[in-house]
């Protein structure tokens, strides 16, 4: 058992919240993604956020060490975008290796040097695994459904190169994030699960959906069971939802999960909806009040935030989350309901 697993079956773990909410406060122009390693780049480099982590790597350390002292336990790495098929977007796939090993490196330094100041209170990093911009399971041609943008094998291939630099940097749990496409996901958790063998490696693995609309399902239209039943062949640490809702939305769905399964549950909502502007209005105070009702009906393992969220949501969300006891991972009364 890892100590990440351990602690989980103490207490609640706190998770970070938003990077790209937290780079938006620093206002970098297309020079500063730039720097002057990337100077004559021939394409736009604004709002690739994961260059950062060569270009400006101690805003990215910053804000790592503002989620840990707000009171989370694991912060994410800086490789939301880190696959090749992403990066292809910036005539970046070379970089991808470097891009995920330095994004490791420097949440794994802030880990440990507050870890050493705190031995109480151990700090972890999660390996940020996201969706990709392509989908295996549909078809993004309106006329030819039966087209698809990418392959599972290319997906398979992607993903097993991101996880390898995340492993290999020094991160404590890979954690498979915001997917809306469980094809996709499978292709990461069948790439983790290949290259957890060949490193002989027992790195634990997150796993966390997104609902992407009011019928509660995911975009590729699976209901928070479905998604569930289509992952649980894998030894997870966790299972939860993040993303598109906000925590209230969240919590039927969060239901389905704790009555189901016997992973641990975890939940990184946003800071509730966004207004007209693409903003989100949900004080840190609100947004604390409404997961307790996660907490008052024993749901959850993990928490944290999502898009909108900062270190001040999460401060709120660890203060609140000292007063309830973790799910019990012992709570499942019929596993084979889940078959």
């Amino acid at each position: 058992m890892s100590k990440l697993e351990e602690i989980l079956s103490k207490k609640i773990l706190i998770l970070d919240g938003a990077m790209g909410t937290m780079l938006q406060e620093y206002k970098f122009s297309e020079e500063d993604f730039r720097g002057s390693r990337f100077a004559d780049w021939p394409k736009s480099l604004k709002g690739n956020n994961d260059l950062l982590s060569l270009t400006q790597p101690h805003a990215i350390e910053e804000i790592h060490r503002k989620y840990f002292l707000a009171g989370a336990d694991i912060v994410e790495t800086n490789t939301f975008s880190g696959t090749t098929i992403a990066m292809a977007d910036y005539g970046m796939e070379e970089l991808v290796y470097e891009l995920n090993f330095e994004s490791s490196r420097i949440a794994k330094k802030v880990a440990v040097e507050l870890t050493l100041k705190e031995p109480s209170k151990p700090r972890f990093v999660a390996g940020a695994i996201g969706p990709t911009n392509k989908t295996a399971s549909m078809s993004p041609e309106v006329n030819d459904p039966g087209y698809r943008a990418i392959s599972f094998e290319q997906l398979l291939v992607a993903y097993k190169l991101q996880a390898r630099a995340l492993i290999e940097g020094g991160v404590d749990v890979l954690l498979v994030e915001t997917v809306f496409d469980t094809l996709n996901a499978k292709a990461a958790l069948y790439a983790i699960d290949e290259l957890k063998e060949e490193l002989n490696s027992e790195i634990p693995v997150m796993i966390s959906g997104t609902i992407t609309d009011a019928s509660g399902r995911t975009l590729s239209g699976q209901t928070a069971e479905a998604f569930l039943i289509s992952i649980s062949h894998m030894n997870l640490l966790s299972v939860g939802f993040n993303c598109a809702l906000g925590a209230s939305q969240l919590t039927p769905h969060l239901e389905v999960l704790a009555r189901k399964s016997d992973f641990g549950i975890s939940a990184y909502p946003n800071a509730g909806l966004p207004n007209a502007f693409g903003e989100y209005d949900e004080t840190p105070e609100i947004m604390a009040e409404q997961i307790r009702e996660y907490l008052e009906k024993g749901l959850v393992n993990i928490l944290g935030g999502c898009c909108g969220t900062t270190p001040a949501h999460i401060k709120a969300i660890a203060e609140i989350s000292k007063e309830y006891k973790p799910r019990s991972l012992k709570k499942i009364l019929n596993p084979e309901s889940i078959l």
